[in-house]
């Protein structure tokens, strides 16, 4: 295996003139005709690397439709369930004081089961960092994400750094996969698997390439689709949980109802048979008081009789 120090080479494709080849941000910069004015400023290499909130980073077609497919997935596979999730172009701010601020592509953020509306997500508050990273480098930037990411990211503590690395200085794209791997706080790259893909452990997918574009596969080698189709599986798969909550819904309403209508019929029942005890328990004692006053009567009539006897 490969230690950070042997990372393959960054070299940098061709610049252009362009001061705003790397993107741009807005500063405050007033005027006397307008105290609100905000000026376009181009960023350095130095503002991809750490950027700021509200940064525009110029990015290539293929780049953002990588990085749409990879979040896509992996937003599907991992927090449907729970396990963890997904944040794409959404700047971390880590819990090491001398580490500035990064903006991944795709990282993977375990403990953490509802997502936030996070323009930063704050490590030290959030008291999680991801275990997994994904960068998708671009000719003009390499270098932010061969070299000096390999060394920031493994200080952060974040357990794999997978690099979708773009050798081709053109517009067509070569790819290739690099593989880091925590080892006592140092990242040592490693191997690719037989059919040149990368496992994504905490998600257990495995990343390969396809012509000029990646693909992820499941356990048993099948092949998720693009960006659109996985898309729309999330939404069938989260229609269908609904679906299913909602028919649970419904099934443990009806049971509750039915439950209540028992209940109720059993009351009713008890206290039916409670008034016809109560009506047989009177006609008991009328009767035994009936039969008490006609003992009454009868002793009174002999008494009477003896009494008219005795005369």
């Amino acid at each position: 295996m490969t230690t950070a120090t042997d990372r393959p080479s960054s070299a940098a494709g061709p610049l252009t003139d362009d001061p705003f080849r790397y993107g741009w941000r807005l500063v405050p910069r007033p005027t006397p005709d307008n105290p609100h004015h905000m000026e376009q400023v181009p960023l350095t290499l130095e503002d991809v690397l750490h950027p700021e909130v509200g940064d525009f980073i110029v990015h290539s077609d293929r780049h953002e439709t990588d990085r749409m497919y990879l979040t896509a997935v992996l937003r599907a596979r991992l927090e449907t369930s729970g396990v963890a999730i997904v944040l794409s172009d959404v700047r971390i701010a880590w819990d090491i004081p001398d580490l500035r601020a990064h903006g991944p592509d795709v990282m993977v953020i375990p403990g953490i089961r509802e997502r936030q509306n996070w323009s930063t997500f704050e490590v030290e508050v959030e008291g999680v960092r991801p275990a997994l990273i994904i960068e998708i480098t671009s000719p003009e930037t390499r270098n932010n994400d061969l070299e000096i990411k390999v060394e920031h990211y493994a200080r952060a503590g974040v357990m794999q750094y997978v690099i979708v690395d773009d050798m081709s200085p053109g517009r067509t794209r070569q790819l290739r996969l690099l593989d880091y791997r925590l080892v006592e706080g140092r990242y040592v790259m490693h191997p690719l698997d037989s059919d040149r893909r990368v496992h994504l452990v905490v998600a257990n997918l495995w990343l390969g390439i396809e012509g000029d574009h990646v693909v992820c596969y499941d356990e048993h080698g099948v092949a998720f689709g693009d960006y659109a189709t996985v898309v729309r599986q999330a939404a069938e798969e989260r229609a269908r949980a609904q679906a299913a909550e909602e028919q649970a819904r419904r099934e443990a309403a009806a049971r509750a109802a039915a439950e209540e209508q028992a209940r109720r019929e059993a009351a009713a029942r008890a206290a039916a048979e409670e008034q016809a005890r109560r009506e047989a328990a009177a006609r008991e004692a009328e009767a035994r008081a009936r039969a008490d006053a006609e003992e009454r009567l009868r002793i009174l009539e002999e008494e009477l009789r003896r009494l008219r006897g005795s005369e």
